[in-house]
């Protein structure tokens, strides 16, 4: 009987274990026939418009008409609206899912994790407004001279392809995770080929949404239409800028909650790569106090998504960075530069990568649960300065595209390249990191509780006890066990540390040492749980144990898979970064070519003179 029982009890866990790879068939092919269905609908609603069969688009557009985008025509105002409302649940559902991954781990499918639901429904928002500005202009007319054409008598704005394009590129994430989780196994990271596509999809698509109200402001003036009030454009405008700010801040959610996977020097660069690009683009484009107005958009829903998700559904709190020292300093700048505005990028730019470098390593002493240190002061500071540079001319250079006063085009080019391979260059420096050779740590365990529930405090010693230098930190991570741990261990002595509070070693909790000292990330195992879906074994913790440090990649991605050859990934991450260089060089196409119709050739050697 005994031996019946253990023989049944590795296949009951299989049972029970999330599945470590893609998603189980009927789940794929329930999402995809939803998607489907939805995709159907669309199309034939926006074919009914176009032939006259159907009249609630054109009612809705009218409706929008007189909302907060008012003082754009419907084809603008209707999709601007949906997209707004689709970001929102979007970034909604996006931190739910971080926090619940965090929390509990791997889930055991697509559709059985709930917070996958307001990601779809936003992601697919984001398209069916850029299908929806593609469709609703009327046959036979041109909705400004950025247009594209469609069919012989079917123009659609620029900015509504865009839309349409960043949001088939957020959803086409979806589908290819399951294939990478099926080739890699799971990542459980935020900055996993196809969650960067989520993300940026969906964070870049503001720039659609600048470039689709512009044009439709445009369409507006040469119509003799009323701006209904500067303040619903400030408004509007406001709003969209201080979105921008909330997608480019998306990149930092690992931070935010407080267990990055990376090294610690690529946080200053991405805030500083968001606030130079959003909050210069929203100074010039906005006017005096834009900067103000985006941050405190920003804060008013990235703030409440945080509440929403930590106190009011009881998942995890993610921190959330200021940049108010930012904003105070483009806004500074902007008084001698507003009217060089790559001159104002720049130095704005600069001024955030170090003023707003101080500010928010200030910030994160209180706030965050990985304060920045000194060991990355030197690197961290050359960073945030590269992000806020190449953020504030890339800023400087959509709001002179939304103005029709870009420089020339192999200017523009060479500014707008240059700018990318700074934060290419800056991000793969932040990836080379190190593994500490012949490094092990001793444990001594102290158990605080018992049973079921085991919690320990924890004596470390290292050797060499030279290791580590100066860490940015050396810390208790124990997350997946339904909550997150996250302790910093006190120096008592060379290469000696203490906890501060019992960590849990227990259930699904998976409880690790990390360290991060200078390039090098490491990491020693305390407790792992069996996981029968990738045939681990569990990882006991007894009172006393040594083991040398390891990748800590290894440790917190234990589903991924070992033996799959490296041309493999190779391939499939060139093909994803293909897929984003196509989408950032179309963004910036479609700002160039708004830029090129609204102005005038006459002016063009007086522009130059005057942004450069």
């Amino acid at each position: 009987m005994r031996i019946a029982a253990e023989r049944a009890l590795p296949a009951l866990l299989a049972e029970e274990a999330p599945p470590a790879g893609g998603a189980a068939l009927d789940q794929i092919i329930i999402a995809t026939g939803g998607a489907t269905v939805l995709t159907a609908a669309l199309l034939v609603l926006g074919w009914g418009h176009r032939t006259g069969r159907f009249t609630a688009l054109a009612r809705m557009a009218a409706w929008a008409e007189q909302g907060p985008a008012r003082g754009l025509p419907g084809w603008a105002a209707l999709p601007m609206t949906v997209a707004g409302g689709s970001l929102v649940t979007a970034l909604l559902g996006m931190y739910w899912d971080i926090s619940l991954h965090i929390s509990h781990g791997r889930d055991e499918g697509p559709l059985a994790n709930i917070a996958h639901y307001p990601i779809l429904i936003g992601l697919f928002g984001i398209f069916a407004a850029g299908t929806l500005a593609m469709v609703l202009p009327a046959p036979g007319t041109r909705p400004g001279r950025a247009a594209l054409r469609i069919t012989r008598d079917w123009y659609a704005p620029a900015g509504g392809v865009l839309l349409a394009g960043a949001g088939f590129y957020a959803l086409l994430g979806f589908p290819l995770d399951d294939v990478w989780h099926r080739i890699f196994g799971q990542d459980v990271t935020l900055w996993g080929p196809t969650h960067l596509m989520l993300i940026g999809g969906a964070g870049l698509s503001l720039v659609a949404m600048m470039v689709l109200e512009r044009e439709g402001r445009r369409v507006a003036e040469i119509a003799g239409t009323p701006d209904r009030g500067p303040a619903f454009r400030y408004l509007r405008r406001g709003m969209t800028c201080g979105g921008l700010l909330i997608g480019l801040s998306v990149f930092q959610a690992e931070w935010d909650f407080g267990v990055p996977q990376f090294r610690q020097v690529h946080q200053p660069l991405l805030i500083a790569l968001a606030a130079g690009c959003a909050l210069v683009a929203a100074r010039l484009w906005i006017g005096r106090g834009g900067a103000l107005f985006a941050v405190g958009f920003y804060m008013l829903v990235r703030g409440g998504v945080a509440v929403a998700v930590g106190p009011v559904i009881g998942e995890l709190w993610a921190t959330v960075p200021l940049y108010f020292a930012e904003a105070l300093c483009v806004e500074a700048a902007a008084l001698l530069l507003a009217r060089r505005p790559l001159a104002l990028g720049a130095v704005g730019g600069a001024l955030v990568g170090t003023a707003g470098f101080a500010a928010e390593y200030a910030w994160t002493q209180v706030a965050f649960r990985l304060p920045w240190t000194g060991d990355i002061l030197l690197e961290g500071l050359l960073m945030a300065l590269t992000g806020g540079l190449a953020g504030g001319v890339l800023g400087a250079l959509l709001a002179l595209g939304l103005e029709g006063r870009l420089p020339r085009p192999a200017v523009t080019r060479a500014i707008f390249a240059g700018a990318l391979a700074a934060v290419g260059a800056a991000v793969a420096s932040g990836l080379i990191h190190t593994l500490p050779e012949r490094v092990t740590a001793t444990v001594t365990l102290t158990d605080a509780s018992t049973g079921a529930g085991r919690t320990a405090h924890a004596r470390v010693a290292f050797s060499p006890a030279t290791f580590p230098d100066r860490p940015a930190w050396v810390a208790v991570t124990a997350w997946q066990g339904k909550g997150l741990h996250v302790d910093h261990l006190v120096r008592q002595a060379d290469g000696t540390y203490r906890t501060t509070r019992p960590m849990p070693l227990h259930g699904s909790w998976k409880t690790l040492i990390r360290v991060h000292d200078g390039r090098s990330l490491s990491a020693v195992p305390i407790y792992m749980p069996a996981d029968a879906a990738i045939g681990a074994a569990e990882l006991p913790a007894p009172e006393r144990f040594t083991r040398p440090t390891q990748n800590e990649r290894k440790i917190l991605q234990r589903e991924l898979k070992d033996d799959v050859p490296g041309g493999v990934w190779a391939a499939a991450s060139a093909v994803v970064l293909a897929c984003t260089l196509i989408l950032i060089t179309s963004l910036g196409w479609g700002v160039s070519r708004l830029s090129r119709t609204l102005a005038e050739p006459a002016k063009e050697a007086e522009r130059e003179k005057e942004v450069l």
